[in-house]
C-alpha cells in the first residue's frame, strides 16, 4: 500500500512539474486595427490562413510537442531571405520559396503543417512584435489550455509568450480570422500605447 501512495504522489508530482512548465498566460488582445501589409494577399493565396474551422481538441502535452516539432522542423528547413529576393517584392508574405523566405514565410508555413496535422485553427494565430533588437518580425501564436505560445523563426524553443522579450503589437484574432487586434504587450508596449 505505502510503495502505490509513493508512486501515486510521484506520477501527480511530475504530471504537476509538467503543467508548470507549460505555465503561460492568454495574449491580450484589444480593440480592432488594420492588417499588417501584405496579409490581405496571404489570405487571397491561402483560404486557410483566414478561415476557421476544423483541427481536433489536444491536451496541452501533445500540442507542445507537436508545436515544438514543427517549429523546429520549419525553422531547420527554411533559410532567411527578404522578400526582394524570394518574390522580387517589398513586401510579400507567402510560404517560403525555394525553401527560403523571411519570418512570415517561416510562419505562415508552421501554420499551414499544424492545421494539415489536425491542430484546431482557432488555437493558431500570426502576431507583429518587437524583437529584441528593435526590428519588426511576425511569429506565430500557439493557443494551449495552460497560455499562449510562440513559434519563432528565430529561435528552436517554443516559448510562453511574455518569456520571449517580445513587445506583441497586433495579433490576428483567433476567432475571426481575417481581423486584427491590438495586442500591447510586453517590455516596450508602454512605447506604443498610441497605436
Amino acid at each position: 500500500m505505502r510503495y502505490f501512495l509513493l508512486t501515486s504522489v510521484a506520477v501527480a508530482l511530475s504530471f504537476l512539474s509538467q503543467s508548470q512548465s507549460f505555465a503561460g498566460t492568454a495574449l491580450p488582445q484589444d480593440r480592432s486595427i488594420g492588417a499588417p501589409p501584405g496579409f490581405a494577399g496571404a489570405c487571397a493565396r491561402y483560404g486557410w490562413v483566414c478561415r476557421n474551422g476544423g483541427g481536433k481538441e489536444l491536451d496541452d502535452a501533445s500540442a507542445m510537442a507537436l508545436i515544438t516539432r514543427v517549429n523546429r522542423s520549419v525553422n531547420a528547413a527554411t533559410r532567411p531571405a527578404p522578400d526582394t529576393v524570394t518574390s522580387g517584392k517589398s513586401e510579400f508574405w507567402s510560404l517560403p520559396i525555394d525553401n527560403k523566405g523571411d519570418c512570415e514565410d517561416y510562419a505562415l508555413l508552421k501554420m499551414k503543417t499544424l492545421l494539415d496535422a489536425g491542430f484546431p485553427s482557432q488555437k493558431l494565430a500570426l502576431s507583429v512584435v518587437i524583437e529584441r533588437h528593435g526590428q519588426n518580425h511576425v511569429v506565430l501564436v500557439a493557443r494551449l489550455k495552460s497560455g499562449d505560445y510562440v513559434l519563432d523563426s528565430l529561435n528552436g524553443s517554443v516559448k510562453p509568450w511574455q518569456s520571449t522579450g517580445y513587445t506583441f503589437l497586433a495579433t490576428q484574432s483567433f476567432t475571426s480570422k481575417s481581423s486584427w487586434r491590438v495586442s500591447l504587450a510586453g517590455p516596450r508596449a508602454s512605447e506604443f500605447s498610441g497605436i
